[in-house]
């Protein structure tokens, strides 16, 4: 029976074969994210081919510049100069070496990592409300996190039903809840003046409401607006699910493996886990 080092140096090679037959990747469209692979902030950034649907590097020693920097080393000039589309989170350091590298290329700002900073601005709200509470309204919050943010057609009934009790009792609550869950309507829109317009409507909504998590998350989406407006381009509807989606399979790998210590097998594993077996 072979030894663990053996399959494993044996695996690696098989993966090597892989990566030599794929095709030189020469996206029209790259996504960008990181994923923490150790302790204390250990990232490597994660770029893939929405169109093509694989990966095509998973590297650096950061999510800084630099890092982002050797990627586009990796792709060539032949590649950046192709590029069309980045789509990333709202982080400064992959839109500067994109900006620097392939600076005709539209920068989009993921959908889903945006819908998260606005979670998390629903649940400050709903914790300033519990600590607000007192008396037979405050129960209505306690254990309704999860109920809160998650989308209302993915509820089970029970937890319907516990929700709009919960916003029944707090009006603010249910404020939050409604802008939450119409807030993607923005990514539907074909022209950006539509957009701005629903932006601004929502942002109305917010008006005496004492939401200040909401505001702070509104004056963050204009701040980067542009990065949100070129999704209403006909050229630039890409599948912005693709991206979270693979760090999601990146995270299934790092579990089964209880971590992948060995960096350069987590790399050839990720960089194949979506490319055709020989």
């Amino acid at each position: 029976m072979l030894d663990w080092h053996t399959v494993k140096e044996l695996d690696k090679r098989y993966m090597e074969e892989q990566l030599k037959r794929a095709d030189k990747p020469i996206p029209r469209v790259i996504g960008i994210d990181e994923i923490s692979v150790k302790r204390r902030h250990t990232y490597r950034i994660v770029v893939s081919d929405p169109e093509a649907r694989r990966l095509i590097w998973f590297g650096g020693d950061d999510r800084l510049e630099k890092s982002m920097d050797k990627c586009f080393a990796f792709l060539g000039e032949e590649s950046s100069k192709n590029m069309a589309v980045a789509v990333m989170d709202m982080w400064k350091p992959f839109r500067n070496s994109t900006s620097r590298t392939a600076p005709q290329a539209s920068i989009l700002f993921d959908k889903f990592h945006i819908i998260r900073h606005l979670g998390q601005a629903l649940d400050q709200v709903r914790k300033q409300e519990d600590a607000r509470l007192t008396g037979p309204n405050r129960k209505f919050i306690k254990g309704r996190k999860y109920v809160l943010l998650s989308r209302n057609e993915n509820l089970a009934t029970d937890a319907r039903k516990g929700l709009k009790a919960l916003l029944a009792a707090n009006k603010r609550l249910n404020t939050a809840y409604l802008l939450k869950e119409s807030f993607g309507q923005l990514w539907d829109y074909n022209r950006e003046a539509w957009a701005r317009k629903f932006f601004e409507n929502w942002k109305a909504q917010m008006k005496w409401q004492r939401l200040e998590p909401y505001k702070k998350f509104a004056r963050m989406i204009d701040a980067h607006w542009n990065g949100i407006a070129a999704y209403c381009k006909a050229e630039n509807k890409v599948a912005l699910g693709f991206v979270e989606g693979l760090n999601n399979k990146i995270r299934v790998l790092q579990r089964r493996a209880c971590g992948l210590r060995d960096q350069e097998y987590l790399r050839l594993k990720v960089l194949t886990c979506m490319l055709p077996e020989l």
